[in-house]
């Protein structure tokens, strides 16, 4: 701030003066901080003396001295703690509660700390949010109480400008105001992402020497901790990139093979998912060989290694490459190298740091508090207490309640509560039922639900109840459905088995009703009948009636709860002798007198509110004023004040109170704290009370505060309390001060902090053991064995005044209530039971109690404690807190990939920028890890009062934790960095060289009796006879001989929408047509034979038509999809790709697609003026040709099948017309196809089997089949389903989009389908093509959803094809059912199969797919060796069969590929043999089935595509495993994509909920990964439903999303750059 440079102590007055209106004015939120800041600098602007940059002055700090002497720390200089209250005081009207502030002292460290990081410049990549993203939830509507310190203008002008930056970075210690204001004018220097702004990226981002306002975009680089003299963005040089082994090195990422990126045919757009569109990514005609292509090594890799830059201006790739540049930073715990076994990938444990501190100290001796004195006229009850008052001493004042603007309310005496408890005693227990029976008995228990602010009728009810012996279990008034930790609460009170609440009348009014007026029966809460107990409706008891006051004894009195860490709300049951002894003990320890006045802020429901200011009050006969929590939030120095007023001698408060009093003290001059003996502080034991102890006193010391008064105690809901400081007793040891070391207090040692004084913490003590206490410190986890003197453990305590039990709850209270110690050997040490306090510390010098924190608290991060109270407080001291609430951040930890991870949740303001959150999320982050040696996993900032709270305004940390882990949490801002984290990833693979040679291999399976790996179909079998030689020699003989013998059967059938037949077509109309075309093709496009053709219809009965007219014209059909006419831009380039390529002659097409292809709308994506010929075969005139041509050899080429692949590879075979002779005939021999039957086709027929199925098996077989156009069904969704049932069909065929677009928009309509007659009862086989692993997820919905309409769960199988071969599997109508094996994913990432059971951890279900066809051969070959692999080995598919195809379609004549691909062979075993490689990955395994010949069965299993594979950490990973289970980590994500960039794994995932939950999709996707791949996910995109691109067989374009991501083409709902 601009006064770091003056001491405003030497300021004249009248400045001081008008400083002190100003600090008024913003504290009530009169002025908004921007005015604030304006005056103020104007104020001070004439006394600022320019400060050298350096570290922050001295002055502003003020370590409390460490030695024991000094009863507190000197008070610092008044200019710091002027700031300090000022800066307190900013954020005062938030009303939070919070238990944690901040010491000067940590402030300082984390300064420091972060001072070091700055010397590193690190450039974290900020993440990219669409700038829609959370407009929909106006910020001003949802302005917490303290956000008077943003004004409007300056909100506007933050969502309408894009241009909002940083300031230049300054010593964080020297920022004028002016620099924060100024900042809406300044270049930007982050980006957030403008991407829907920019025409296909090709902006390109200018070096930010000087600021340029750039309204629309913003480049890269986030200046963080850069001095301020240097230019904001610097290009990276050109050395840094080629440093790839180092990068390596510390990403702990396996290399890759190299590659050059491929030549980019085309810039596609971004794609439409509507139609479905196949689109070459970077359109490389099949001529590289397979170790280049493989997806995961399209990097940037040249041949050397270096990486190389992208030819792509992206933002995105420069924000990766930032990332990739803070991973380059070393990790701290360094891997210890050993060879991972590889039948086991385990966990590496990171081995104990041999230099780590270990406990030197002997074996602690139980610590024992004073004796408890016996005082003769101590009552034997707390009843008989009150008793004796309310007789004795009516007229004395017992409570004073206070209303909401602070005056008293009302007075109760000490006759007054005695009387009303009676009444109410006696109204419990003989007047709530009808005449004679009563529905309480003593020994019930009963919920007291009263608010807050109503002291008098809790005392009564809480009396009444003790006087009638029912057991009172008081809990917070629930004011919703939906208060955090309802349900538990609910837990608690069936736990206890109550069945009644006693509540006030004005209470009763306001908790939630059903529209019925009933009071509403909230979640998980038990039946519950609600009694008022206001005086008017209690009863007077008969003269004769008395309360029944036994001698206490160990019957349960009353019962507080407790949430635990998990969220779990028990009740600790408090026996009448020990709430006795513990009144007594309290009298004893804090010297209570009879008539003494205490003021209590604490609430008076549990803990100490309730032990000192109901109970131990009551028995030594107080008067306690209750100052409510709603008072405190409107005038903090209430307590002070009525401590003034009724001259108390002991106030009960919390840090917090301590806080509030001093932001407030100067509106009050003339208060005297003198007549205080004790201040109690309740969170004494919390480890940074101590500044807020040691501030309070400085400011108030003036005022009469005598330092010795300052009580801080320790206690818990079991233990009840602890210690307690006690206060000026002559004699007693002086309070001491404990500097700690972090480091040791993380491994549980304790170690005076003397190196490094940033990572110390400074503990007070508070005081000693109880009056008839024992003490003994266990260690926190494993049996309680007693810990060394300087070992940090876990307090027990025994003592009569404690809790007894967890009511209800046996099991766990043994664990609690019922703890021996047990020395080293482990033999217990004595038989009295002690206690768990759940409070973690040691006993100092002079048996000083020190506490340093709660185990609910504690984070175990690889093997070290760390404090949740001590990460918040470190947070917090990192400068400027204007991003988020000081008393709204929960810290927990999660467990992901075993071992805990931290997370840090905080509520950003709502006038905090993005770059302001960042900045401070990554200052956070770096201060964390300099002083506590911990990674942070998540940082997440959530809109101001959108976290869960307690009842009095803390964080609920649970449900907190719960949101994040269930994805409701609905962050603004997040930060992962796993990459920091994650330390115990198993170490990269690396792949042994392969030394054994062939023959050993043979051998070796042979002596672990494996077989080879291969199967075949059943023979092809011989014709015998001629005519059918020469009939089936060439499909165009088939169908003229179709023709002549049987002209008028039909062979095809076309459907549209609505079910109705548009088209058929007999053998002899299809002959005729054909003829009409072939001789269009010889007279209009003067073709000669042997040219190609490309076919451009959409599915139909002209596609085969004219299939036939190019064969009968001697021509190569080339059959492509037409372009989209909605889509033109997307999907023309890649048909003008392969007219290109396949050098085309002519094009035939309809009318309607010709207009298209000349249209202005094509101009504008191709040439359209190069067109080859156009030929339209709409209306042809009746012309024959002069001959049918007939190919002099069967090797001649049929067709050219086009496809381009998952990859993004267009490859282009060919098919020779002896190839599709063999293919019609497998099929026909596998599926039993003839003349007489029907099949539905519904699916593609542009390439594959997809288009073998549609064009060419009805000429072969002669069946009918029914043409389904897929795209049909995207206006009737049933026109499949329905056409099955209508026609009774038994074979049908169709894609996975087919089947996915029938299971997720039909699954729910099965009873209408029925009604309207659907049966597919019929149905026999229903066979998926596909080019890919099965998916056996769909396939297994489609059977279990259609199972209600009839169809069979057997028939449901899929295909198996790829580019070498189109048809190597397909599931016939004979043989046995496809089968399901297990198989152990981690193996899989080994290249090896192991097989589980169903249900094992980490399993892959895998289903076979598809029977092999007749005439083919498989075999599972090692693609690096090339040997043959034994049976269940993972491995390439090969495959030998007379349908092989004969070879790519390439520019230029690759014939190296060519062999390699398609006509090789293995390198021992059977070196004869040619065989097509497929380029898939399966393996083979014998089954237990019976095939028709009555041998075992061989099942072909389909494990996923080479090319698609993506090598990471020396492991083989499949794409789809990572995508499923991304897709299953929350219900908003409909479908995802991964893939690999740089060694970074990238997860896209489509949003299908709000866009408020993109961000929980974070965290939930990376724990996903990390969990279950082992895999760190790089970068995570979060883009709308239909981004992802999917090709026409349903299968995801990866390659092409990728280029589109780097291209920044995606417009991402939200990109994280994990650290």
């Amino acid at each position: 701030m601009a006064d770091r440079g003056v001491d405003v102590s030497a300021l004249p007055k009248e400045v001081r003066d008008q400083l002190a209106e100003l600090d008024l004015e913003l504290s009530e939120g009169d002025i908004t901080q921007k005015g604030y800041e304006k005056k103020r600098t104007k104020l001070l602007a004439p006394f600022i003396i320019p400060t050298p940059v350096g570290p922050p002055p001295q002055n502003d700090v003020h370590p409390p001295a460490p030695s024991s002497s000094s009863s507190h720390a000197p008070p610092p200089s008044s200019s710091s703690r002027y700031r300090e209250r000022r800066s307190r005081r900013t954020h005062r009207s938030g009303g939070t509660r919070d238990d944690r502030y901040r010491s000067d002292i940590h402030t300082e460290a984390v300064q420091a700390a972060l001072a070091k990081h700055k010397e590193e410049k690190m450039a974290l990549p900020m993440p990219t949010k669409r700038r829609s993203t959370y407009v929909q939830s106006p910020i001003e509507t949802r302005t917490p109480p303290d956000s008077s310190t943003g004004s409007e203008d300056e909100m506007s002008v933050r969502r309408q400008s894009s241009v909002v930056a940083p300031p230049p970075v300054v010593n964080p210690n020297l920022q004028s105001p002016d620099s924060w204001n100024n900042r809406s004018v300044q270049g930007s220097s982050t980006s957030s992402s403008a991407s829907s702004t920019l025409s296909h990226g090709e902006a390109i981002p200018q070096p930010q020497s000087q600021p340029q306002p750039q309204p629309q975009y913003k480049p890269q680089y986030q200046p963080l901790y850069q001095p301020h003299h240097q230019p904001q963005y610097q290009p990276q040089p050109q050395h840094n990139m080629a440093a790839v082994t180092d990068r390596l090195a510390h990403s702990r990422i396996a290399p890759t093979e190299n590659s050059a990126p491929p030549p980019d045919v085309t810039a596609v757009a971004a794609p439409v998912r509507g139609p479905r569109v196949d689109l070459p990514s970077n359109a490389v005609v099949r001529g590289m060989s397979r170790g280049q292509s493989r997806s995961s090594m399209m990097e940037t890799a040249d041949a050397r290694g270096n990486i190389q830059r992208v030819p792509v201006n992206s933002r995105v790739s420069t924000k990766i490459q930032q990332l990739l540049n803070t991973l380059k930073r070393p990790k701290r715990p360094p891997l210890s190298e050993f060879f991972t076994d590889d039948a086991e990938e385990i966990v590496e444990v990171p081995q104990p740091d041999p230099n780590m501190p270990k406990p030197e100290g002997r074996q602690i001796i139980p610590v024992k508090g004073e004796p408890l004195g016996v005082v003769s006229n101590w009552p034997p009850a707390l009843q008989a207490a009150l008793a004796r008052w309310g007789a004795t001493q009516g007229k004395s004042p017992a409570l004073t309640a206070l209303d909401i603007t602070g005056k008293p309310l009302y007075t109760l005496t000490y006759g007054k509560l005695w009387s009303r408890s009676v009444k109410l005693a006696y109204t419990l227990l003989n007047k709530l039922g009808t005449k004679n029976e009563q529905i309480l008995k003593p020994g019930d228990r009963v919920a007291l639900v009263y608010p807050n602010s109503d002291p008098g009728m809790f005392w009564v009810a809480f009396y009444g109840c003790l006087l009638a012996e029912i057991i009172p279990v008081p809990i917070e008034v629930p004011l919703s459905r939906k208060d955090a930790g309802i349900s538990q609460v609910g837990f608690l009170l069936g736990s206890c088995g109550v069945g009644l609440a006693l509540t006030s009348e004005i209470c009763l009014k306001g908790l939630p009703k059903t529209p019925t007026g009933e009071i509403l029966q909230f979640k998980g809460w038990p039946r519950l009948k609600w009694v008022v107990t206001d005086s008017k409706y209690l009863t007077k008891p008969s003269k004769d009636w008395q309360p029944h006051i036994p001698t206490a004894n160990t019957d349960p009195a009353y019962i507080e709860y407790k949430a635990s860490k998990e969220g779990t709300v028990m009740g600790v049951a408090v026996s009448k002798v020990a709430m006795l002894t513990h009144c007594q003990a309290l009298a004893q320890a804090c010297n209570y007198c009879e008539g003494e006045t205490l003021v209590n802020v604490l609430d008076f429901k549990k803990d100490m509110g309730l032990w000192h200011g109901v109970l131990t009050a009551v028995m030594n006969r107080i008067h306690t004023i209750s100052v409510p929590y709603a008072v405190m939030k409107a005038c903090p120095l209430s307590w002070v004040q009525r401590v003034h007023i009724h001259k108390a001698r002991v106030a009960l408060v919390k840090c917090r109170d301590l806080h509030w009093a001093m932001m407030a003290h100067r509106e009050q001059r003339d208060i005297s704290l003198a007549s205080l003996r004790m201040l109690i502080v309740a969170d004494g034991a919390n480890p940074w009370s101590v500044s807020s102890c040691d501030a309070f006193l400085n400011v108030f010391q003036s005022h009469g505060l005598k330092p010795e008064v300052i009580c801080p105690c320790a206690t818990s809901p079991e233990a009840m309390t602890v210690a307690i400081r006690r206060s000026g007793v002559p004699g007693a040891p002086l309070p001491a001060r404990a500097v700690l070391s972090l480091n040791g207090l993380s491994h549980g040692v304790i170690r005076v902090n003397t190196e490094d004084k940033n990572s110390a913490l400074t503990v007070q003590d508070v005081g000693h053991v109880m009056p008839g206490a024992l003490m003994c410190i266990v260690k926190p986890e494993g049996p309680p064995q007693l810990c060394k003197t300087d070992e940090i453990g876990e307090i027990i305590i025994n003592s009569r005044a404690g809790g007894t039990m967890y009511y209800g709850l046996p099991g766990v209270t043994k664990n609690t209530f019922e703890v021996i110690p047990v020395n080293a050997n482990g033999v217990p040490i004595g038989e009295i039971p002690f206690v768990r306090s759940g409070l973690l510390g040691f006993a100092g010098p002079g048996s000083l109690i020190f506490v340093v924190g709660k185990i609910e608290g504690l984070l175990m991060v690889s093997g070290r404690r760390h404090n949740a109270d001590d990460l918040v407080a470190t947070a917090l001291a990192v400068e400027p807190v204007k991003t988020v609430y000081r008393g709204r951040i929960a810290v927990f930890s999660v467990t992901v990939f075993y071992d805990e991870r931290v997370v840090i949740v905080a509520e950003q303001r709502p006038d905090a920028s993005e770059e302001d959150s960042f900045q401070w999320m990554s200052r956070v982050l770096q201060a964390i890890d300099s002083i506590h040696q911990v990674g942070l996993y998540c940082l997440a900032l959530v809109q101001a009062n959108t976290l869960p709270k307690t009842p009095l305004g803390g964080i609920h940390i649970s449900d907190t934790k719960q949101s994040f882990l269930e994805g409701n949490l609905h962050p603004c801002n997040i930060l992962m960095c796993p990459h920091t984290c994650v330390t115990n990833l198993p170490k990269p693979r690396q792949k042994q060289p392969v030394g054994v040679g062939p023959a050993s291999v043979m051998v070796g399976n042979l002596v672990a009796g494996k077989r080879i790996a291969q199967a075949a179909g059943r023979d092809l079998g011989l014709i015998e006879d001629q005519d059918l030689v020469r009939k089936h020699q060439y499909l165009t003989e088939a169908l003229q001989w179709r023709a002549q013998t049987d002209p008028d059967h039909v062979l095809y059938v076309l459907l549209n929408a609505k079910g109705v037949t548009v088209g058929t077509a007999s053998c002899v109309q299809l002959h005729k047509r054909a003829e009409k075309i072939a001789a269009a093709l010889t007279e209009k496009g003067s073709i000669n034979t042997g040219e190609n053709v490309v076919l451009l219809y959409p599915p139909g009965i002209d596609l085969v038509a004219a299939f036939y007219g190019c064969l009968y014209a001697g021509c190569v059909p080339v059959n492509v999809r037409p372009p989209h006419p909605q889509n033109l831009a997307a999907t023309l380039p890649t048909v003008r790709m392969i007219i290109d390529v396949s050098k085309a002659a002519c094009i035939l097409t309809t009318q309607n697609l010709m207009r298209i292809l000349r249209s202005k709308e094509a101009a504008a994506s191709v040439n359209i003026k190069t067109w080859p010929t156009i030929i339209d075969t709409d209306d042809l005139p009746r012309r024959r040709p002069p001959q049918i041509y007939k190919p002099p050899t069967a090797e001649m080429i049929a067709y050219l099948d086009f496809s381009v692949s998952t990859t993004g590879m267009l490859t282009g075979v060919k098919i020779s017309h002896a190839a599709v002779s063999a293919l019609c005939r497998s099929i026909k021999l596998q599926c039993e196809l003839y003349s007489s039957r029907q099949i539905a086709i519904c699916l593609d027929p542009y390439c594959g089997l997809g288009f073998v199925l549609w064009c060419l098996a009805s000429v072969y077989s002669g069946h009918q089949s029914i043409l389904i156009p897929p795209f049909e069904l995207e206006s009737c969704l049933s026109l499949w389903l329905s056409t099955l049932s209508q026609y009774r069909i038994r074979d049908t065929f169709c894609s996975y989009s087919v089947m996915e677009l029938c299971t997720k928009g039909l699954g729910t309509q099965t009873e209408l389908l029925k009604a309207r007659g659907v049966n597919l009862s019929c149905v026999r086989s229903c066979v998926v093509i596909a080019e890919e692993r099965p998916r056996l997820t769909l396939t297994y919905s489609f059977s279990k959803l259609f199972k209600d309409v009839g169809l069979s769960s057997r028939a449901v199988s899929t295909a198996f094809g790829s580019r070498v071969n189109l048809a190597i599997c397909l599931q016939g109508t004979t043989g046995p059912d496809p089968c399901t094996v297990y198989v152990d994913m981690k193996s899989l990432r080994h290249d090896r199969v192991r097989l589980v059971e169903r249900g094992a951890p980490q399993s892959l279900p895998l289903m076979e797919s598809g029977k092999i066809l007749p005439g083919v051969k498989v075999i599972i070959v090692n693609p690096e060796t090339r040997g043959p692999l034994g049976d269940s080995h993972l491995g390439e598919i090969w495959v030998n069969s007379p349908h092989n195809a004969s070879g790519y379609y390439t520019i230029y004549g690759e014939e190296s590929l060519q062999a390699d691909h398609f006509n090789t062979k293995l390198s021992f075993g059977d070196p004869q043999t040619l065989w097509a490689r497929t380029g898939y990955l399966g393996f083979v395994k014998r089954t237990e089935l019976l095939d028709a010949s009555g041998d075992r069965h061989d099942a072909l299993f389909v494990v996923g595509s080479l090319d698609e594979t993506l090598e990471l950490r020396g492991l083989r990973y499949h794409p789809i495993d990572i995508e499923t289970s991304v897709s299953r980590a929350h219900r908003s994500i409909a479908e995802s994509a991964v893939f690999t960039w740089t060694n970074l794994l990238v997860v896209v995932s489509e949003l299908c909920g709000s866009e408020q939950d993109a961000l929980d999709l974070v965290p939930l996707i990376t724990n996903v990964v990390l969990e279950e791949h082992h895999l760190i996910v790089g970068v995570v995109v979060i883009v709308d439903p239909g981004v992802i691109p999917i090709n026409s067989r349903g299968e995801k374009q990866r390659m092409h999303l990728r280029d589109s991501f780097l291209a920044d083409q995606l417009d991402p709902i939200y990109v994280a750059y994990n650290m």
